[in-house]
């Protein structure tokens, strides 16, 4: 590998309220193997990640990157493939010559057939030159940015050509991980299948279920809020939260990826992973510290604690399929866009409620919802709190006070918002007893707080890949619970084709079907 890095610009440190930003840890020195390099994913993400990470000089000097696909290409053609896909990715401003040459400069290709093990001792070889003078003490990062199907043979390969070997602890140096895409199966029975796999060949250390949600900011702030301040974890129960709701809500469809939705539907691919991954870090209790073990226990607790969703062939779930609609008159429905067949029963939304059977949450329902070509794109999770018990203000001949809403955002805005009531300001009418009151908002956004856009979810964990720290991974026996919650609603459906599935117009916010979800339970609640 090439020395002598060239000075990199660094973002400076941020101060808010005195206390400066924690520093980020540099990564172990590694060698980051990409299966399905020159794919959407390597393109749009990957490599926007790790040029970031260059940029900020958080990569080791003994770094470097070899990319692995099916496409023949020198190592030459790959460097200027990544820098135009660089170039034109999301919020990409100026190229930083500096970071860039420098990481380029590490970077390496290897054409392969992952399914094929003849093609793996060019590999092996390609790794030889790179890791070089110290091949044998250098750490492997493998990353299988590919299709779900050839996951199984990818890893047997990986295997038996020598390249990743099982180390017995994560202190152990060399080390070797691998980082597994979503989505993590297709079922229960595939995702214990793919599991069992993994782990005949690898310790569960070296494992790295990712799930992109988990890296964002705001994600990562649900446990800081709940936990490092005492003002509201005493209320986070029964006794003070109406309801919980959860969406993740997207405007655009399915894109080009009609092919895969077909195969996936909106359960498996936001509901299994996303949204219970949200609703676990909601109600957790308060691990003993904030590492991956005990971080990852307590979410497999919630996730053993939910009530079937699925009971006597019935299901407290809707599902739905977006249609051209008056809100997004150049929106096609689903049954017309590439990939879809025309008599196509997929949901492309869904809305269930769930129910956590432990001390804390008995009674609190949770409301989960997702969507293509919904009304807008956000991510985020609403608490409501109770009503209060007794009215003494304007209210009190109505009988109602705006409940109060903390609602912690993870797309757009990045933050957190509290509403209140407040008194409205000038004298009581003569005709309203008490004092009249409204509700006002207080709302902290990361970016205005800080003054810098947060890090990107890959670049939050590929760094942490690289530092061996699994927070934010996902363990087996979580992925295998999570599918066992879902499952059962996904073969419900299955069974029953819904020739008579309701539709929602693109540009709404899904089926009136979903609103009677929230009121059969909470008479005149709504979705916020």
């Amino acid at each position: 590998m090439s020395k002598g890095r060239p000075p990199v610009t660094v973002a400076p440190s941020v101060q808010l309220g005195g206390a400066p930003e924690r520093l980020r840890e540099r990564a172990d020195p590694c060698t980051m193997i990409i299966f399905g390099a020159s794919g959407d994913l390597s393109r749009r993400k990957l490599m926007p990640a790790l040029y970031k990470l260059a940029v900020d000089n958080l990569l080791d000097e003994d770094f470097a990157f070899l990319g692995v696909a099916r496409e023949a290409m020198t190592d030459e053609q790959y460097r200027e493939l990544m820098r135009t896909e660089l170039e034109k990715s999301e919020g990409f401003t100026t190229l930083d010559e500096g970071a860039w040459s420098w990481l380029a400069s590490r970077m390496w290709y290897s054409s392969a057939d992952f399914a094929n093990p003849d093609t793996f001792p060019a590999i092996i070889e390609k790794l030889a030159l790179i890791d070089k003078p110290q091949a044998d003490a250098t750490n492997h990062l493998f990353y299988l940015a590919v299709p779900p199907s050839v996951f199984p043979a990818t890893v047997s390969n990986l295997a038996a050509s020598g390249l990743m070997q099982r180390t017995p602890s994560s202190s152990d140096r060399p080390w070797s991980r691998i980082v597994v895409e979503k989505p993590f199966g297709r079922s229960l029975d595939t995702a214990l299948e793919l599991n069992a796999l993994l782990l005949d060949r690898v310790g569960e250390h070296q494992v790295y279920r990712i799930d992109h949600y988990l890296g964002k900011e705001a994600v990562q702030n649900i446990l800081v809020f709940r936990f490092a301040n005492s003002i509201f974890e005493p209320l986070w129960n029964r006794e003070y939260i109406s309801h919980v709701q959860i969406t993740a809500a997207e405007s655009v469809g399915v894109e080009t990826r009609g092919k895969y939705y077909e195969e996936a539907g909106v359960v498996r691919d936001m509901f299994q992973n996303h949204l219970l991954q949200l609703l676990t870090l909601a109600a957790m209790e308060p691990p003993i510290a904030i590492e991956a073990d005990a971080v990852r226990d307590e979410k497999v607790k919630v996730l053993r604690s939910l009530r079937p969703l699925v009971h006597d062939g019935q299901a407290a779930a809707v599902r739905a399929q977006y249609v051209a609609g008056k809100q997004a008159p150049d929106a096609a429905g689903y049954r017309s866009e590439q990939g879809v067949a025309a008599d196509s029963v997929t949901p492309t939304f869904a809305a269930m409620r769930l129910a956590i059977d432990n001390w804390r949450w008995k009674g609190v329902p949770f409301f989960l919802r997702s969507g293509k070509r919904l009304k807008q794109r956000k991510s985020e999770i609403v608490i409501q709190f109770k009503s209060p018990p007794h009215m003494i203000f304007g209210e009190a001949e109505t009988g109602h006070v705006p409940p109060g809403l903390l609602t912690m955002r993870v797309q757009p805005r990045e933050g957190i918002a509290l509403r209140f009531q407040v008194k409205t300001p000038g004298t009581v009418h003569e005709l309203t007893p008490g004092f009249e009151t409204t509700p006002v908002e207080m709302d902290f956004c990361y970016q205005d707080a800080f003054g810098e856009t947060p890090n990107s979810a890959y670049e939050t964990l590929l760094l942490d890949t690289m530092l061996g720290d699994a927070t934010l991974f996902t363990r087996s026996d979580e992925v295998e619970t999570a599918w066992r919650v879902m499952d059962p609603l996904i073969q419900l459906w299955s069974d029953r084709p819904a020739p008579e599935m309701p539709t929602y117009g693109a540009g709404s916010w899904g089926p009136t079907e979903a609103d009677a979800l929230l009121t059969d339970e909470l008479p005149g609640a709504r979705w916020l």
